[in-house]
């Protein structure tokens, strides 16, 4: 059995991997299939309308507000394979990145790509976290019952951070 899941997980991260390989090659405005070469020929033409972009229009400082890591991670990787530098300033939270980039290029390319990655890794995270839940953990992984509101004399729950 450990190996059909190993062979399974596998599996799936050769999917996501393709997906995302689309998904570039669709922002490169490319017809190619999802193929290594395609992939690299999207980054390629990516690159050099952002050099294109950066001549015609003086690059702008951007600031990107992330609500969890996976997509923190995700949106620097994506900068640092065009050529952008992300940063943020001494007192910024870790969720925010800063970038001199175009604003075309920003509104044009790299937001829309990155939600669109953003949306196929999360849809990929919450799939494998469920299945681990369920598989590992316990098999019932719905959400909690909602109740009314505790009656009066109750002493209030007490608070729970993750």
């Amino acid at each position: 059995m450990g190996f059909q899941h190993e062979e399974n997980v596998l599996s799936e991260e050769q999917q996501l991997l393709e997906k995302l390989r689309r998904v570039e090659a669709l922002f490169a405005r490319t017809t190619f299939a999802g193929e290594r070469v395609a992939a690299a020929n999207a980054m390629d033409r990516i690159r050099e309308r952002l050099r294109q972009m950066k001549k015609s229009a003086p690059p702008a400082e951007h600031k990107f507000t992330l609500h969890n890591v996976w997509s923190n991670r995700l949106l620097v990787a994506l900068m640092r394979r065009y050529g952008i530098d992300p940063y943020r300033y001494r007192g910024q939270r870790h969720t925010t990145i800063m970038a001199r980039v175009p604003t075309a290029f920003v509104d044009e390319t790299l937001w829309p790509e990155f939600k669109e990655l953003d949306r196929t890794l999360h849809a990929y995270l919450d799939e494998v976290t469920a299945r681990v839940i369920k598989e590992g953990i316990f098999a019932d992984s719905s959400d909690a019952e909602v109740r009314a509101e505790p009656g009066v004399g109750l002493p209030p729950p007490s608070p729970r951070t993750g």
